[in-house]
């Protein structure tokens, strides 16, 4: 007879009759979902701010939310490649021809050549932190600043006051004056030095070996600064941008972040439960519940599913989707969840009255068993 009852005070699969648009009864339903997988929002309905149906209204509202155009910001990080120029540390190679006594001596050279007041590195010339080299008959120069063409053309000018018509051929040696760090998802994470190639984000992460498979490509941080900009290639890409025009600058540092950071949890009354990473960025609620294996048909309610959102300011938005038609899983593939979205399946009423009556059942046949005892 007890279980009877339970029958007819339970019936059907369905726990709620439907969700009314006053927020004050929105809020009084939620507590019938009660998951301690979603604490402290659910059960605390004071910090749930809004429970928003998901509607084709509401896709058609989030679609037209999206950004549509880059940020000022990033925008800001465009540029143009310029030629390189010399900068402390970079090592220049200068032949001045049909001069061979004006030819550094490379280094352990028993040639007659004084070399003690030059800054060198093997057979270069240094340049000094203030841009300065020291060359035979022109003393201090400064060629810091300065392109190749440029300081060639510098160095002549200067050198034709002791040499005739000075034919010189000047080349950067060695790259030491700007480098980049990279760090994050990448192969080989580190210092990168800036040459004459362009040093843009691609080129930066390909030097770095590119991506690795836990990398989001939506979810790259550029540090210059003291200011850190958020870049979505992925995004980039969409709005036909190519990310090449974002050049970086000496001392950048450059971090690709993890899908790992950015998941979103299946949970409740699903076939597998479930910490699904977004796939640069993007997931759908239809995609989160298909890598749960979809929601339990023995036990979970379709008309009952779940997205948990946290605010900033701490509160709670919950929305509620009623996957019981077939139009539903359209509407939650347009549904595009956040990273650390709690997608929860509330359980089909009968089955939480039978987990209810499993918890209950004991203590009453251990107090019945109890009292017979007793009266024996």
């Amino acid at each position: 007879m007890f279980f009877l009852a339970g029958c007819a005070y339970a019936p059907g699969l369905s726990m709620q009759k439907g969700l009314e648009t006053d927020v004050m009864s929105q809020r009084s339903n939620l507590s019938n979902i009660g998951a301690a997988a979603i604490e402290p929002a659910i059960q605390d309905t004071a910090a749930v701010r809004e429970l928003v149906r998901i509607t084709p209204d509401l896709i058609r509202q989030q679609r037209a939310s999206q950004v549509s155009e880059v940020s000022a910001d990033v925008r800001g990080l465009f540029g143009v490649a310029k030629p390189y120029q010399i900068g402390p540390g970079d090592v220049l190679n200068i032949v001045v021809w049909d001069h061979p006594e004006l030819v550094l001596a490379p280094a352990g050279s028993s040639a007659a050549t004084d070399t003690s007041s030059l800054s060198t590195v093997g057979n270069g010339y240094n340049v000094s932190a203030d841009g300065y080299i020291q060359f035979p008959y022109v003393g201090g120069i400064r060629l810091g600043g300065l392109t190749e063409f440029e300081a060639r053309d510098v160095l002549a000018k200067q050198l034709s006051k002791y040499v005739k018509q000075p034919r010189i051929t000047l080349r950067i040696q060695s790259y030491r004056s700007g480098r980049i760090y990279v760090d994050g998802e990448v192969s080989t994470p580190g210092l990168q030095s800036i040459n004459d190639i362009p040093m843009t984000l691609p080129e930066a992460i390909n030097r770095a070996g590119g991506f690795t498979a836990l990398a989001d490509r939506s979810s790259i941080s550029l540090s210059r600064g003291g200011k850190t900009t958020a870049i979505d290639l992925q995004q980039l890409t969409e709005l036909g941008i190519n990310p090449s025009r974002i050049l970086l600058n000496k001392g950048d540092m450059v971090r690709v972040l993890s899908k790992e950071e950015s998941k979103v949890y299946v949970l409740g009354e699903v076939t597998r439960p479930v910490a699904q990473p977004l796939r640069n960025g993007r997931l759908s609620l239809n995609e989160a519940l298909g890598e749960a294996g979809g929601i339990n048909t023995t036990t979970g309610d379709p008309k009952q599913v779940y997205v948990v959102r946290a605010l900033a300011d701490g509160q709670a938005q919950i929305f509620h989707l009623d996957a019981s038609s077939a139009m539903a899983y359209a509407i939650s593939e347009g549904f595009a969840l956040k990273p650390r979205d709690v997608v929860y399946v509330d359980p089909a009423p009968v089955v939480r009255w039978n987990r209810l009556i499993s918890q209950i059942l004991p203590s009453a046949l251990a107090i019945n068993n109890t009292t017979s005892a007793v009266n024996r």
